[in-house]
């Protein structure tokens, strides 16, 4: 199999190609609710996805093979367990496809950082392929390779804000959500997951109860000041840079709420409107010159997941995979 670092993914696309974004996952909040016997923990959290996130472009070829670029890129190798080529292996054996890919990945998103980057690309690849390769998965399946790749890897492939529960693979869609921007701020230190549950002492969190519509961005965040991440004592344990972190976004005009996501180290600042949240972005961009700090809209459903044009008119543009938003419970 052949893989190798860099690349653009900007080479002109043959008829079939698809350009995917791999949305970054954010975690408003998170209870640990119990530990199995066989030692994974049980959680409780809704996840939503923010408006950033890696690219991932699919074109056909004879093997499968990855490149990566982009500005985390240098970060992550190509290598043979690396997620969205794990994922590639799992649908093609899966289905017994024969022909391969080649997968450009330009990584936007942090490694290691609590916003499922990893994980969001290999339901993206599982998505693509799947229609790059002309298959019609049966309900279930899809979700059923990507829990065995991560516990993020279901919800990525649903798509829309949601309740998670169990390891992951316990997915109902969340109610409708108030708009709302989110200020996401990395200190530039990567937290291995099994290392902060590892760390992490005490007890467990009875599930959040969830109830009426939230009208606004203030609501939603009154809401969520009940709640918690549970994980982020432990995580700030490991990276007291954290602390200062929140301290920080809770600072700016406008925050809601100041909160960790997933096992970190990324935080994030809740915003009523774009212009209060941007403009706590530059703020903090000069405090804290060098980190991953961005302004990103809260998404509301797969409807609002763009699929980019791959190439101009001469040489092709990439297919439209999207799927309309499935329908689900309302947790109360």
């Amino acid at each position: 199999m052949a893989t190798g670092q860099g690349g653009s993914g900007r080479e002109a696309p043959g008829q079939d190609a698809y350009l995917l974004t791999a949305w970054a996952k954010v975690n408003l909040y998170l209870h640990v609710v119990g530990r199995r016997a066989d030692g994974y923990h049980e959680l409780d959290s809704l996840v939503v996805f923010a408006g950033v996130g890696d690219r991932i472009a699919l074109r056909p070829g004879e093997d499968l093979s990855l490149t990566i670029d982009g500005p985390f890129g240098a970060g992550l190798a190509p290598s043979e367990d690396n997620l969205a080529l794990r994922a590639a292996r799992a649908l093609k054996g899966r289905y017994g496809v024969e022909a391969g890919a080649r997968i450009a990945l330009t990584k936007s998103l942090p490694l290691a950082a609590g916003i499922g980057g990893g994980s969001a690309d290999a339901a993206a690849v599982l998505h693509g392929l799947a229609a790059l390769w002309g298959l019609t998965p049966e309900a279930g399946a899809l979700e059923a390779l990507g829990a065995a790749l991560g516990a993020d890897v279901p919800v990525c492939l649903f798509g829309q804000p949601a309740f998670v529960a169990g390891i992951g693979e316990r997915i109902e869609r969340a109610p409708p959500l108030p708009p709302a921007w989110l200020l996401l701020a990395n200190p530039g230190i990567a937290l291995s997951t099994p290392a902060v549950f590892e760390a992490r002492q005490g007890g467990f969190s009875a599930p959040a109860a969830w109830g009426e519509i939230d009208r606004d961005a203030a609501a939603l965040a009154a809401r969520l000041a009940r709640t918690a991440n549970d994980l982020e004592e432990p995580a700030r344990g490991l990276v007291p840079q954290i602390g200062g972190l929140l301290d920080d976004l809770a600072a700016q005009p406008g925050c809601l709420l100041a909160r960790m996501s997933g096992s970190g180290a990324t935080c994030f600042g809740l915003f009523g409107a774009r212009a209060e949240a941007e403009q706590a972005a530059d703020a903090l961009s000069r405090k804290r010159p060098g980190q991953w700090i961005l302004a990103a809209p809260l998404l509301h459903g797969r409807l609002e997941r763009p699929w980019w044009p791959l190439a101009d008119s001469e040489s092709g543009a990439a297919q439209d995979v999207s799927q309309s938003a499935p329908q689900g419970a309302r947790r109360t």
